[in-house]
């Protein structure tokens, strides 16, 4: 399949399969709300997948990883200046870390073509999208915003098909069970269970977790297809661990006797 095409049928399949859940759900009654609904699937969803699935044309996976997964970086910063959030000095360097951690597991290179660019604008509209679900998120149903917003993404994304490259698809067992594959377990779930958890935590924190993606993506291959694990792997992920671990680090509350601080709970 072409790409677009193949994120395009994914999306719009798995609403179908959403349809059926949602049906009896409490669905937006205002044209604001329905609108969006669609400006997140524009982002979270044709966005994200159509920027992924083209830049694999002309970089490798694990350079694609890197950027789309600069995510949560570009989600404390992009909070920070536009909502006013305001994250910890441990926070900003558990994101560094992590960072360094996922350029160090998928090997300490990247070369800058097109499909660079590519997925870095992928990985901006992923925090777009992140910042938007936390804000608008909570006024709609976690699974009807979840299946109409890729009914949305998987809509516009057809049309960049059919406008944007000369669509392509060869049906046969293995493409059905990709397919499905994609469009049960990588979206209908996935999706679901990552807008419950913005919509109920910090944005920063949630994102924090993406950075694990590539690095068992790493650990997949050497399960799966056989391929060469290097000290790097080990090393990013340690990076990796502790980056998280800084991001979530509790904390400290005030006293209640003075409102204060206890000693020492300065950063």
């Amino acid at each position: 399949m072409s790409p677009l095409l193949l994120v395009g049928i994914r999306l719009t399949l798995a609403e179908l399969l959403m349809a059926v859940i949602v049906v009896k759900r409490e669905h937006p009654k205002t044209i604001i709300n329905w609108t969006r609904i669609a400006t997140i699937g524009l982002f979270q969803t044709a966005g994200v997948m159509g920027c992924i699935f083209i830049s694999l044309r002309t970089i490798t996976a694990s350079e694609s990883s890197i950027l789309t997964f600069m995510n949560p970086l570009i989600v404390i910063i992009l909070g920070t200046v536009f909502t006013g959030a305001r994250y910890r000095f441990l926070q900003w360097g558990g994101v560094i870390l992590r960072f360094i951690g996922v350029f160090i597991t998928l090997g300490l290179h990247l070369h800058l073509r097109f499909g660079t660019w590519l997925s870095f604008l992928g990985a901006v509209s992923w925090a777009v999208a992140t910042l938007l679900i936390k804000r608008w998120g909570t006024q709609v149903d976690t699974w009807v915003l979840t299946a109409y917003q890729m009914l949305f993404g998987g809509i516009f994304l057809l049309i960049a098909s059919v406008t944007l490259e000369r669509p392509k698809l060869i049906l046969n067992t293995l493409s059905i069970g990709i397919e499905l594959w994609l469009a049960i377990m990588a979206s209908v779930v996935q999706f679901a269970v990552w807008f419950y958890l913005l919509q109920r935590g910090d944005p920063g924190k949630t994102s924090a977790f993406l950075f694990l993606a590539p690095f068992f993506g790493v650990i997949s291959g050497w399960v799966l297809l056989g391929e060469r694990i290097t000290w790097g792997v080990f090393l990013g992920g340690m990076f990796i661990i502790l980056g998280i671990f800084l991001v979530n680090w509790p904390e400290k509350k005030l006293s209640r006797s003075t409102g204060k601080k206890p000693q020492g709970a300065g950063e």
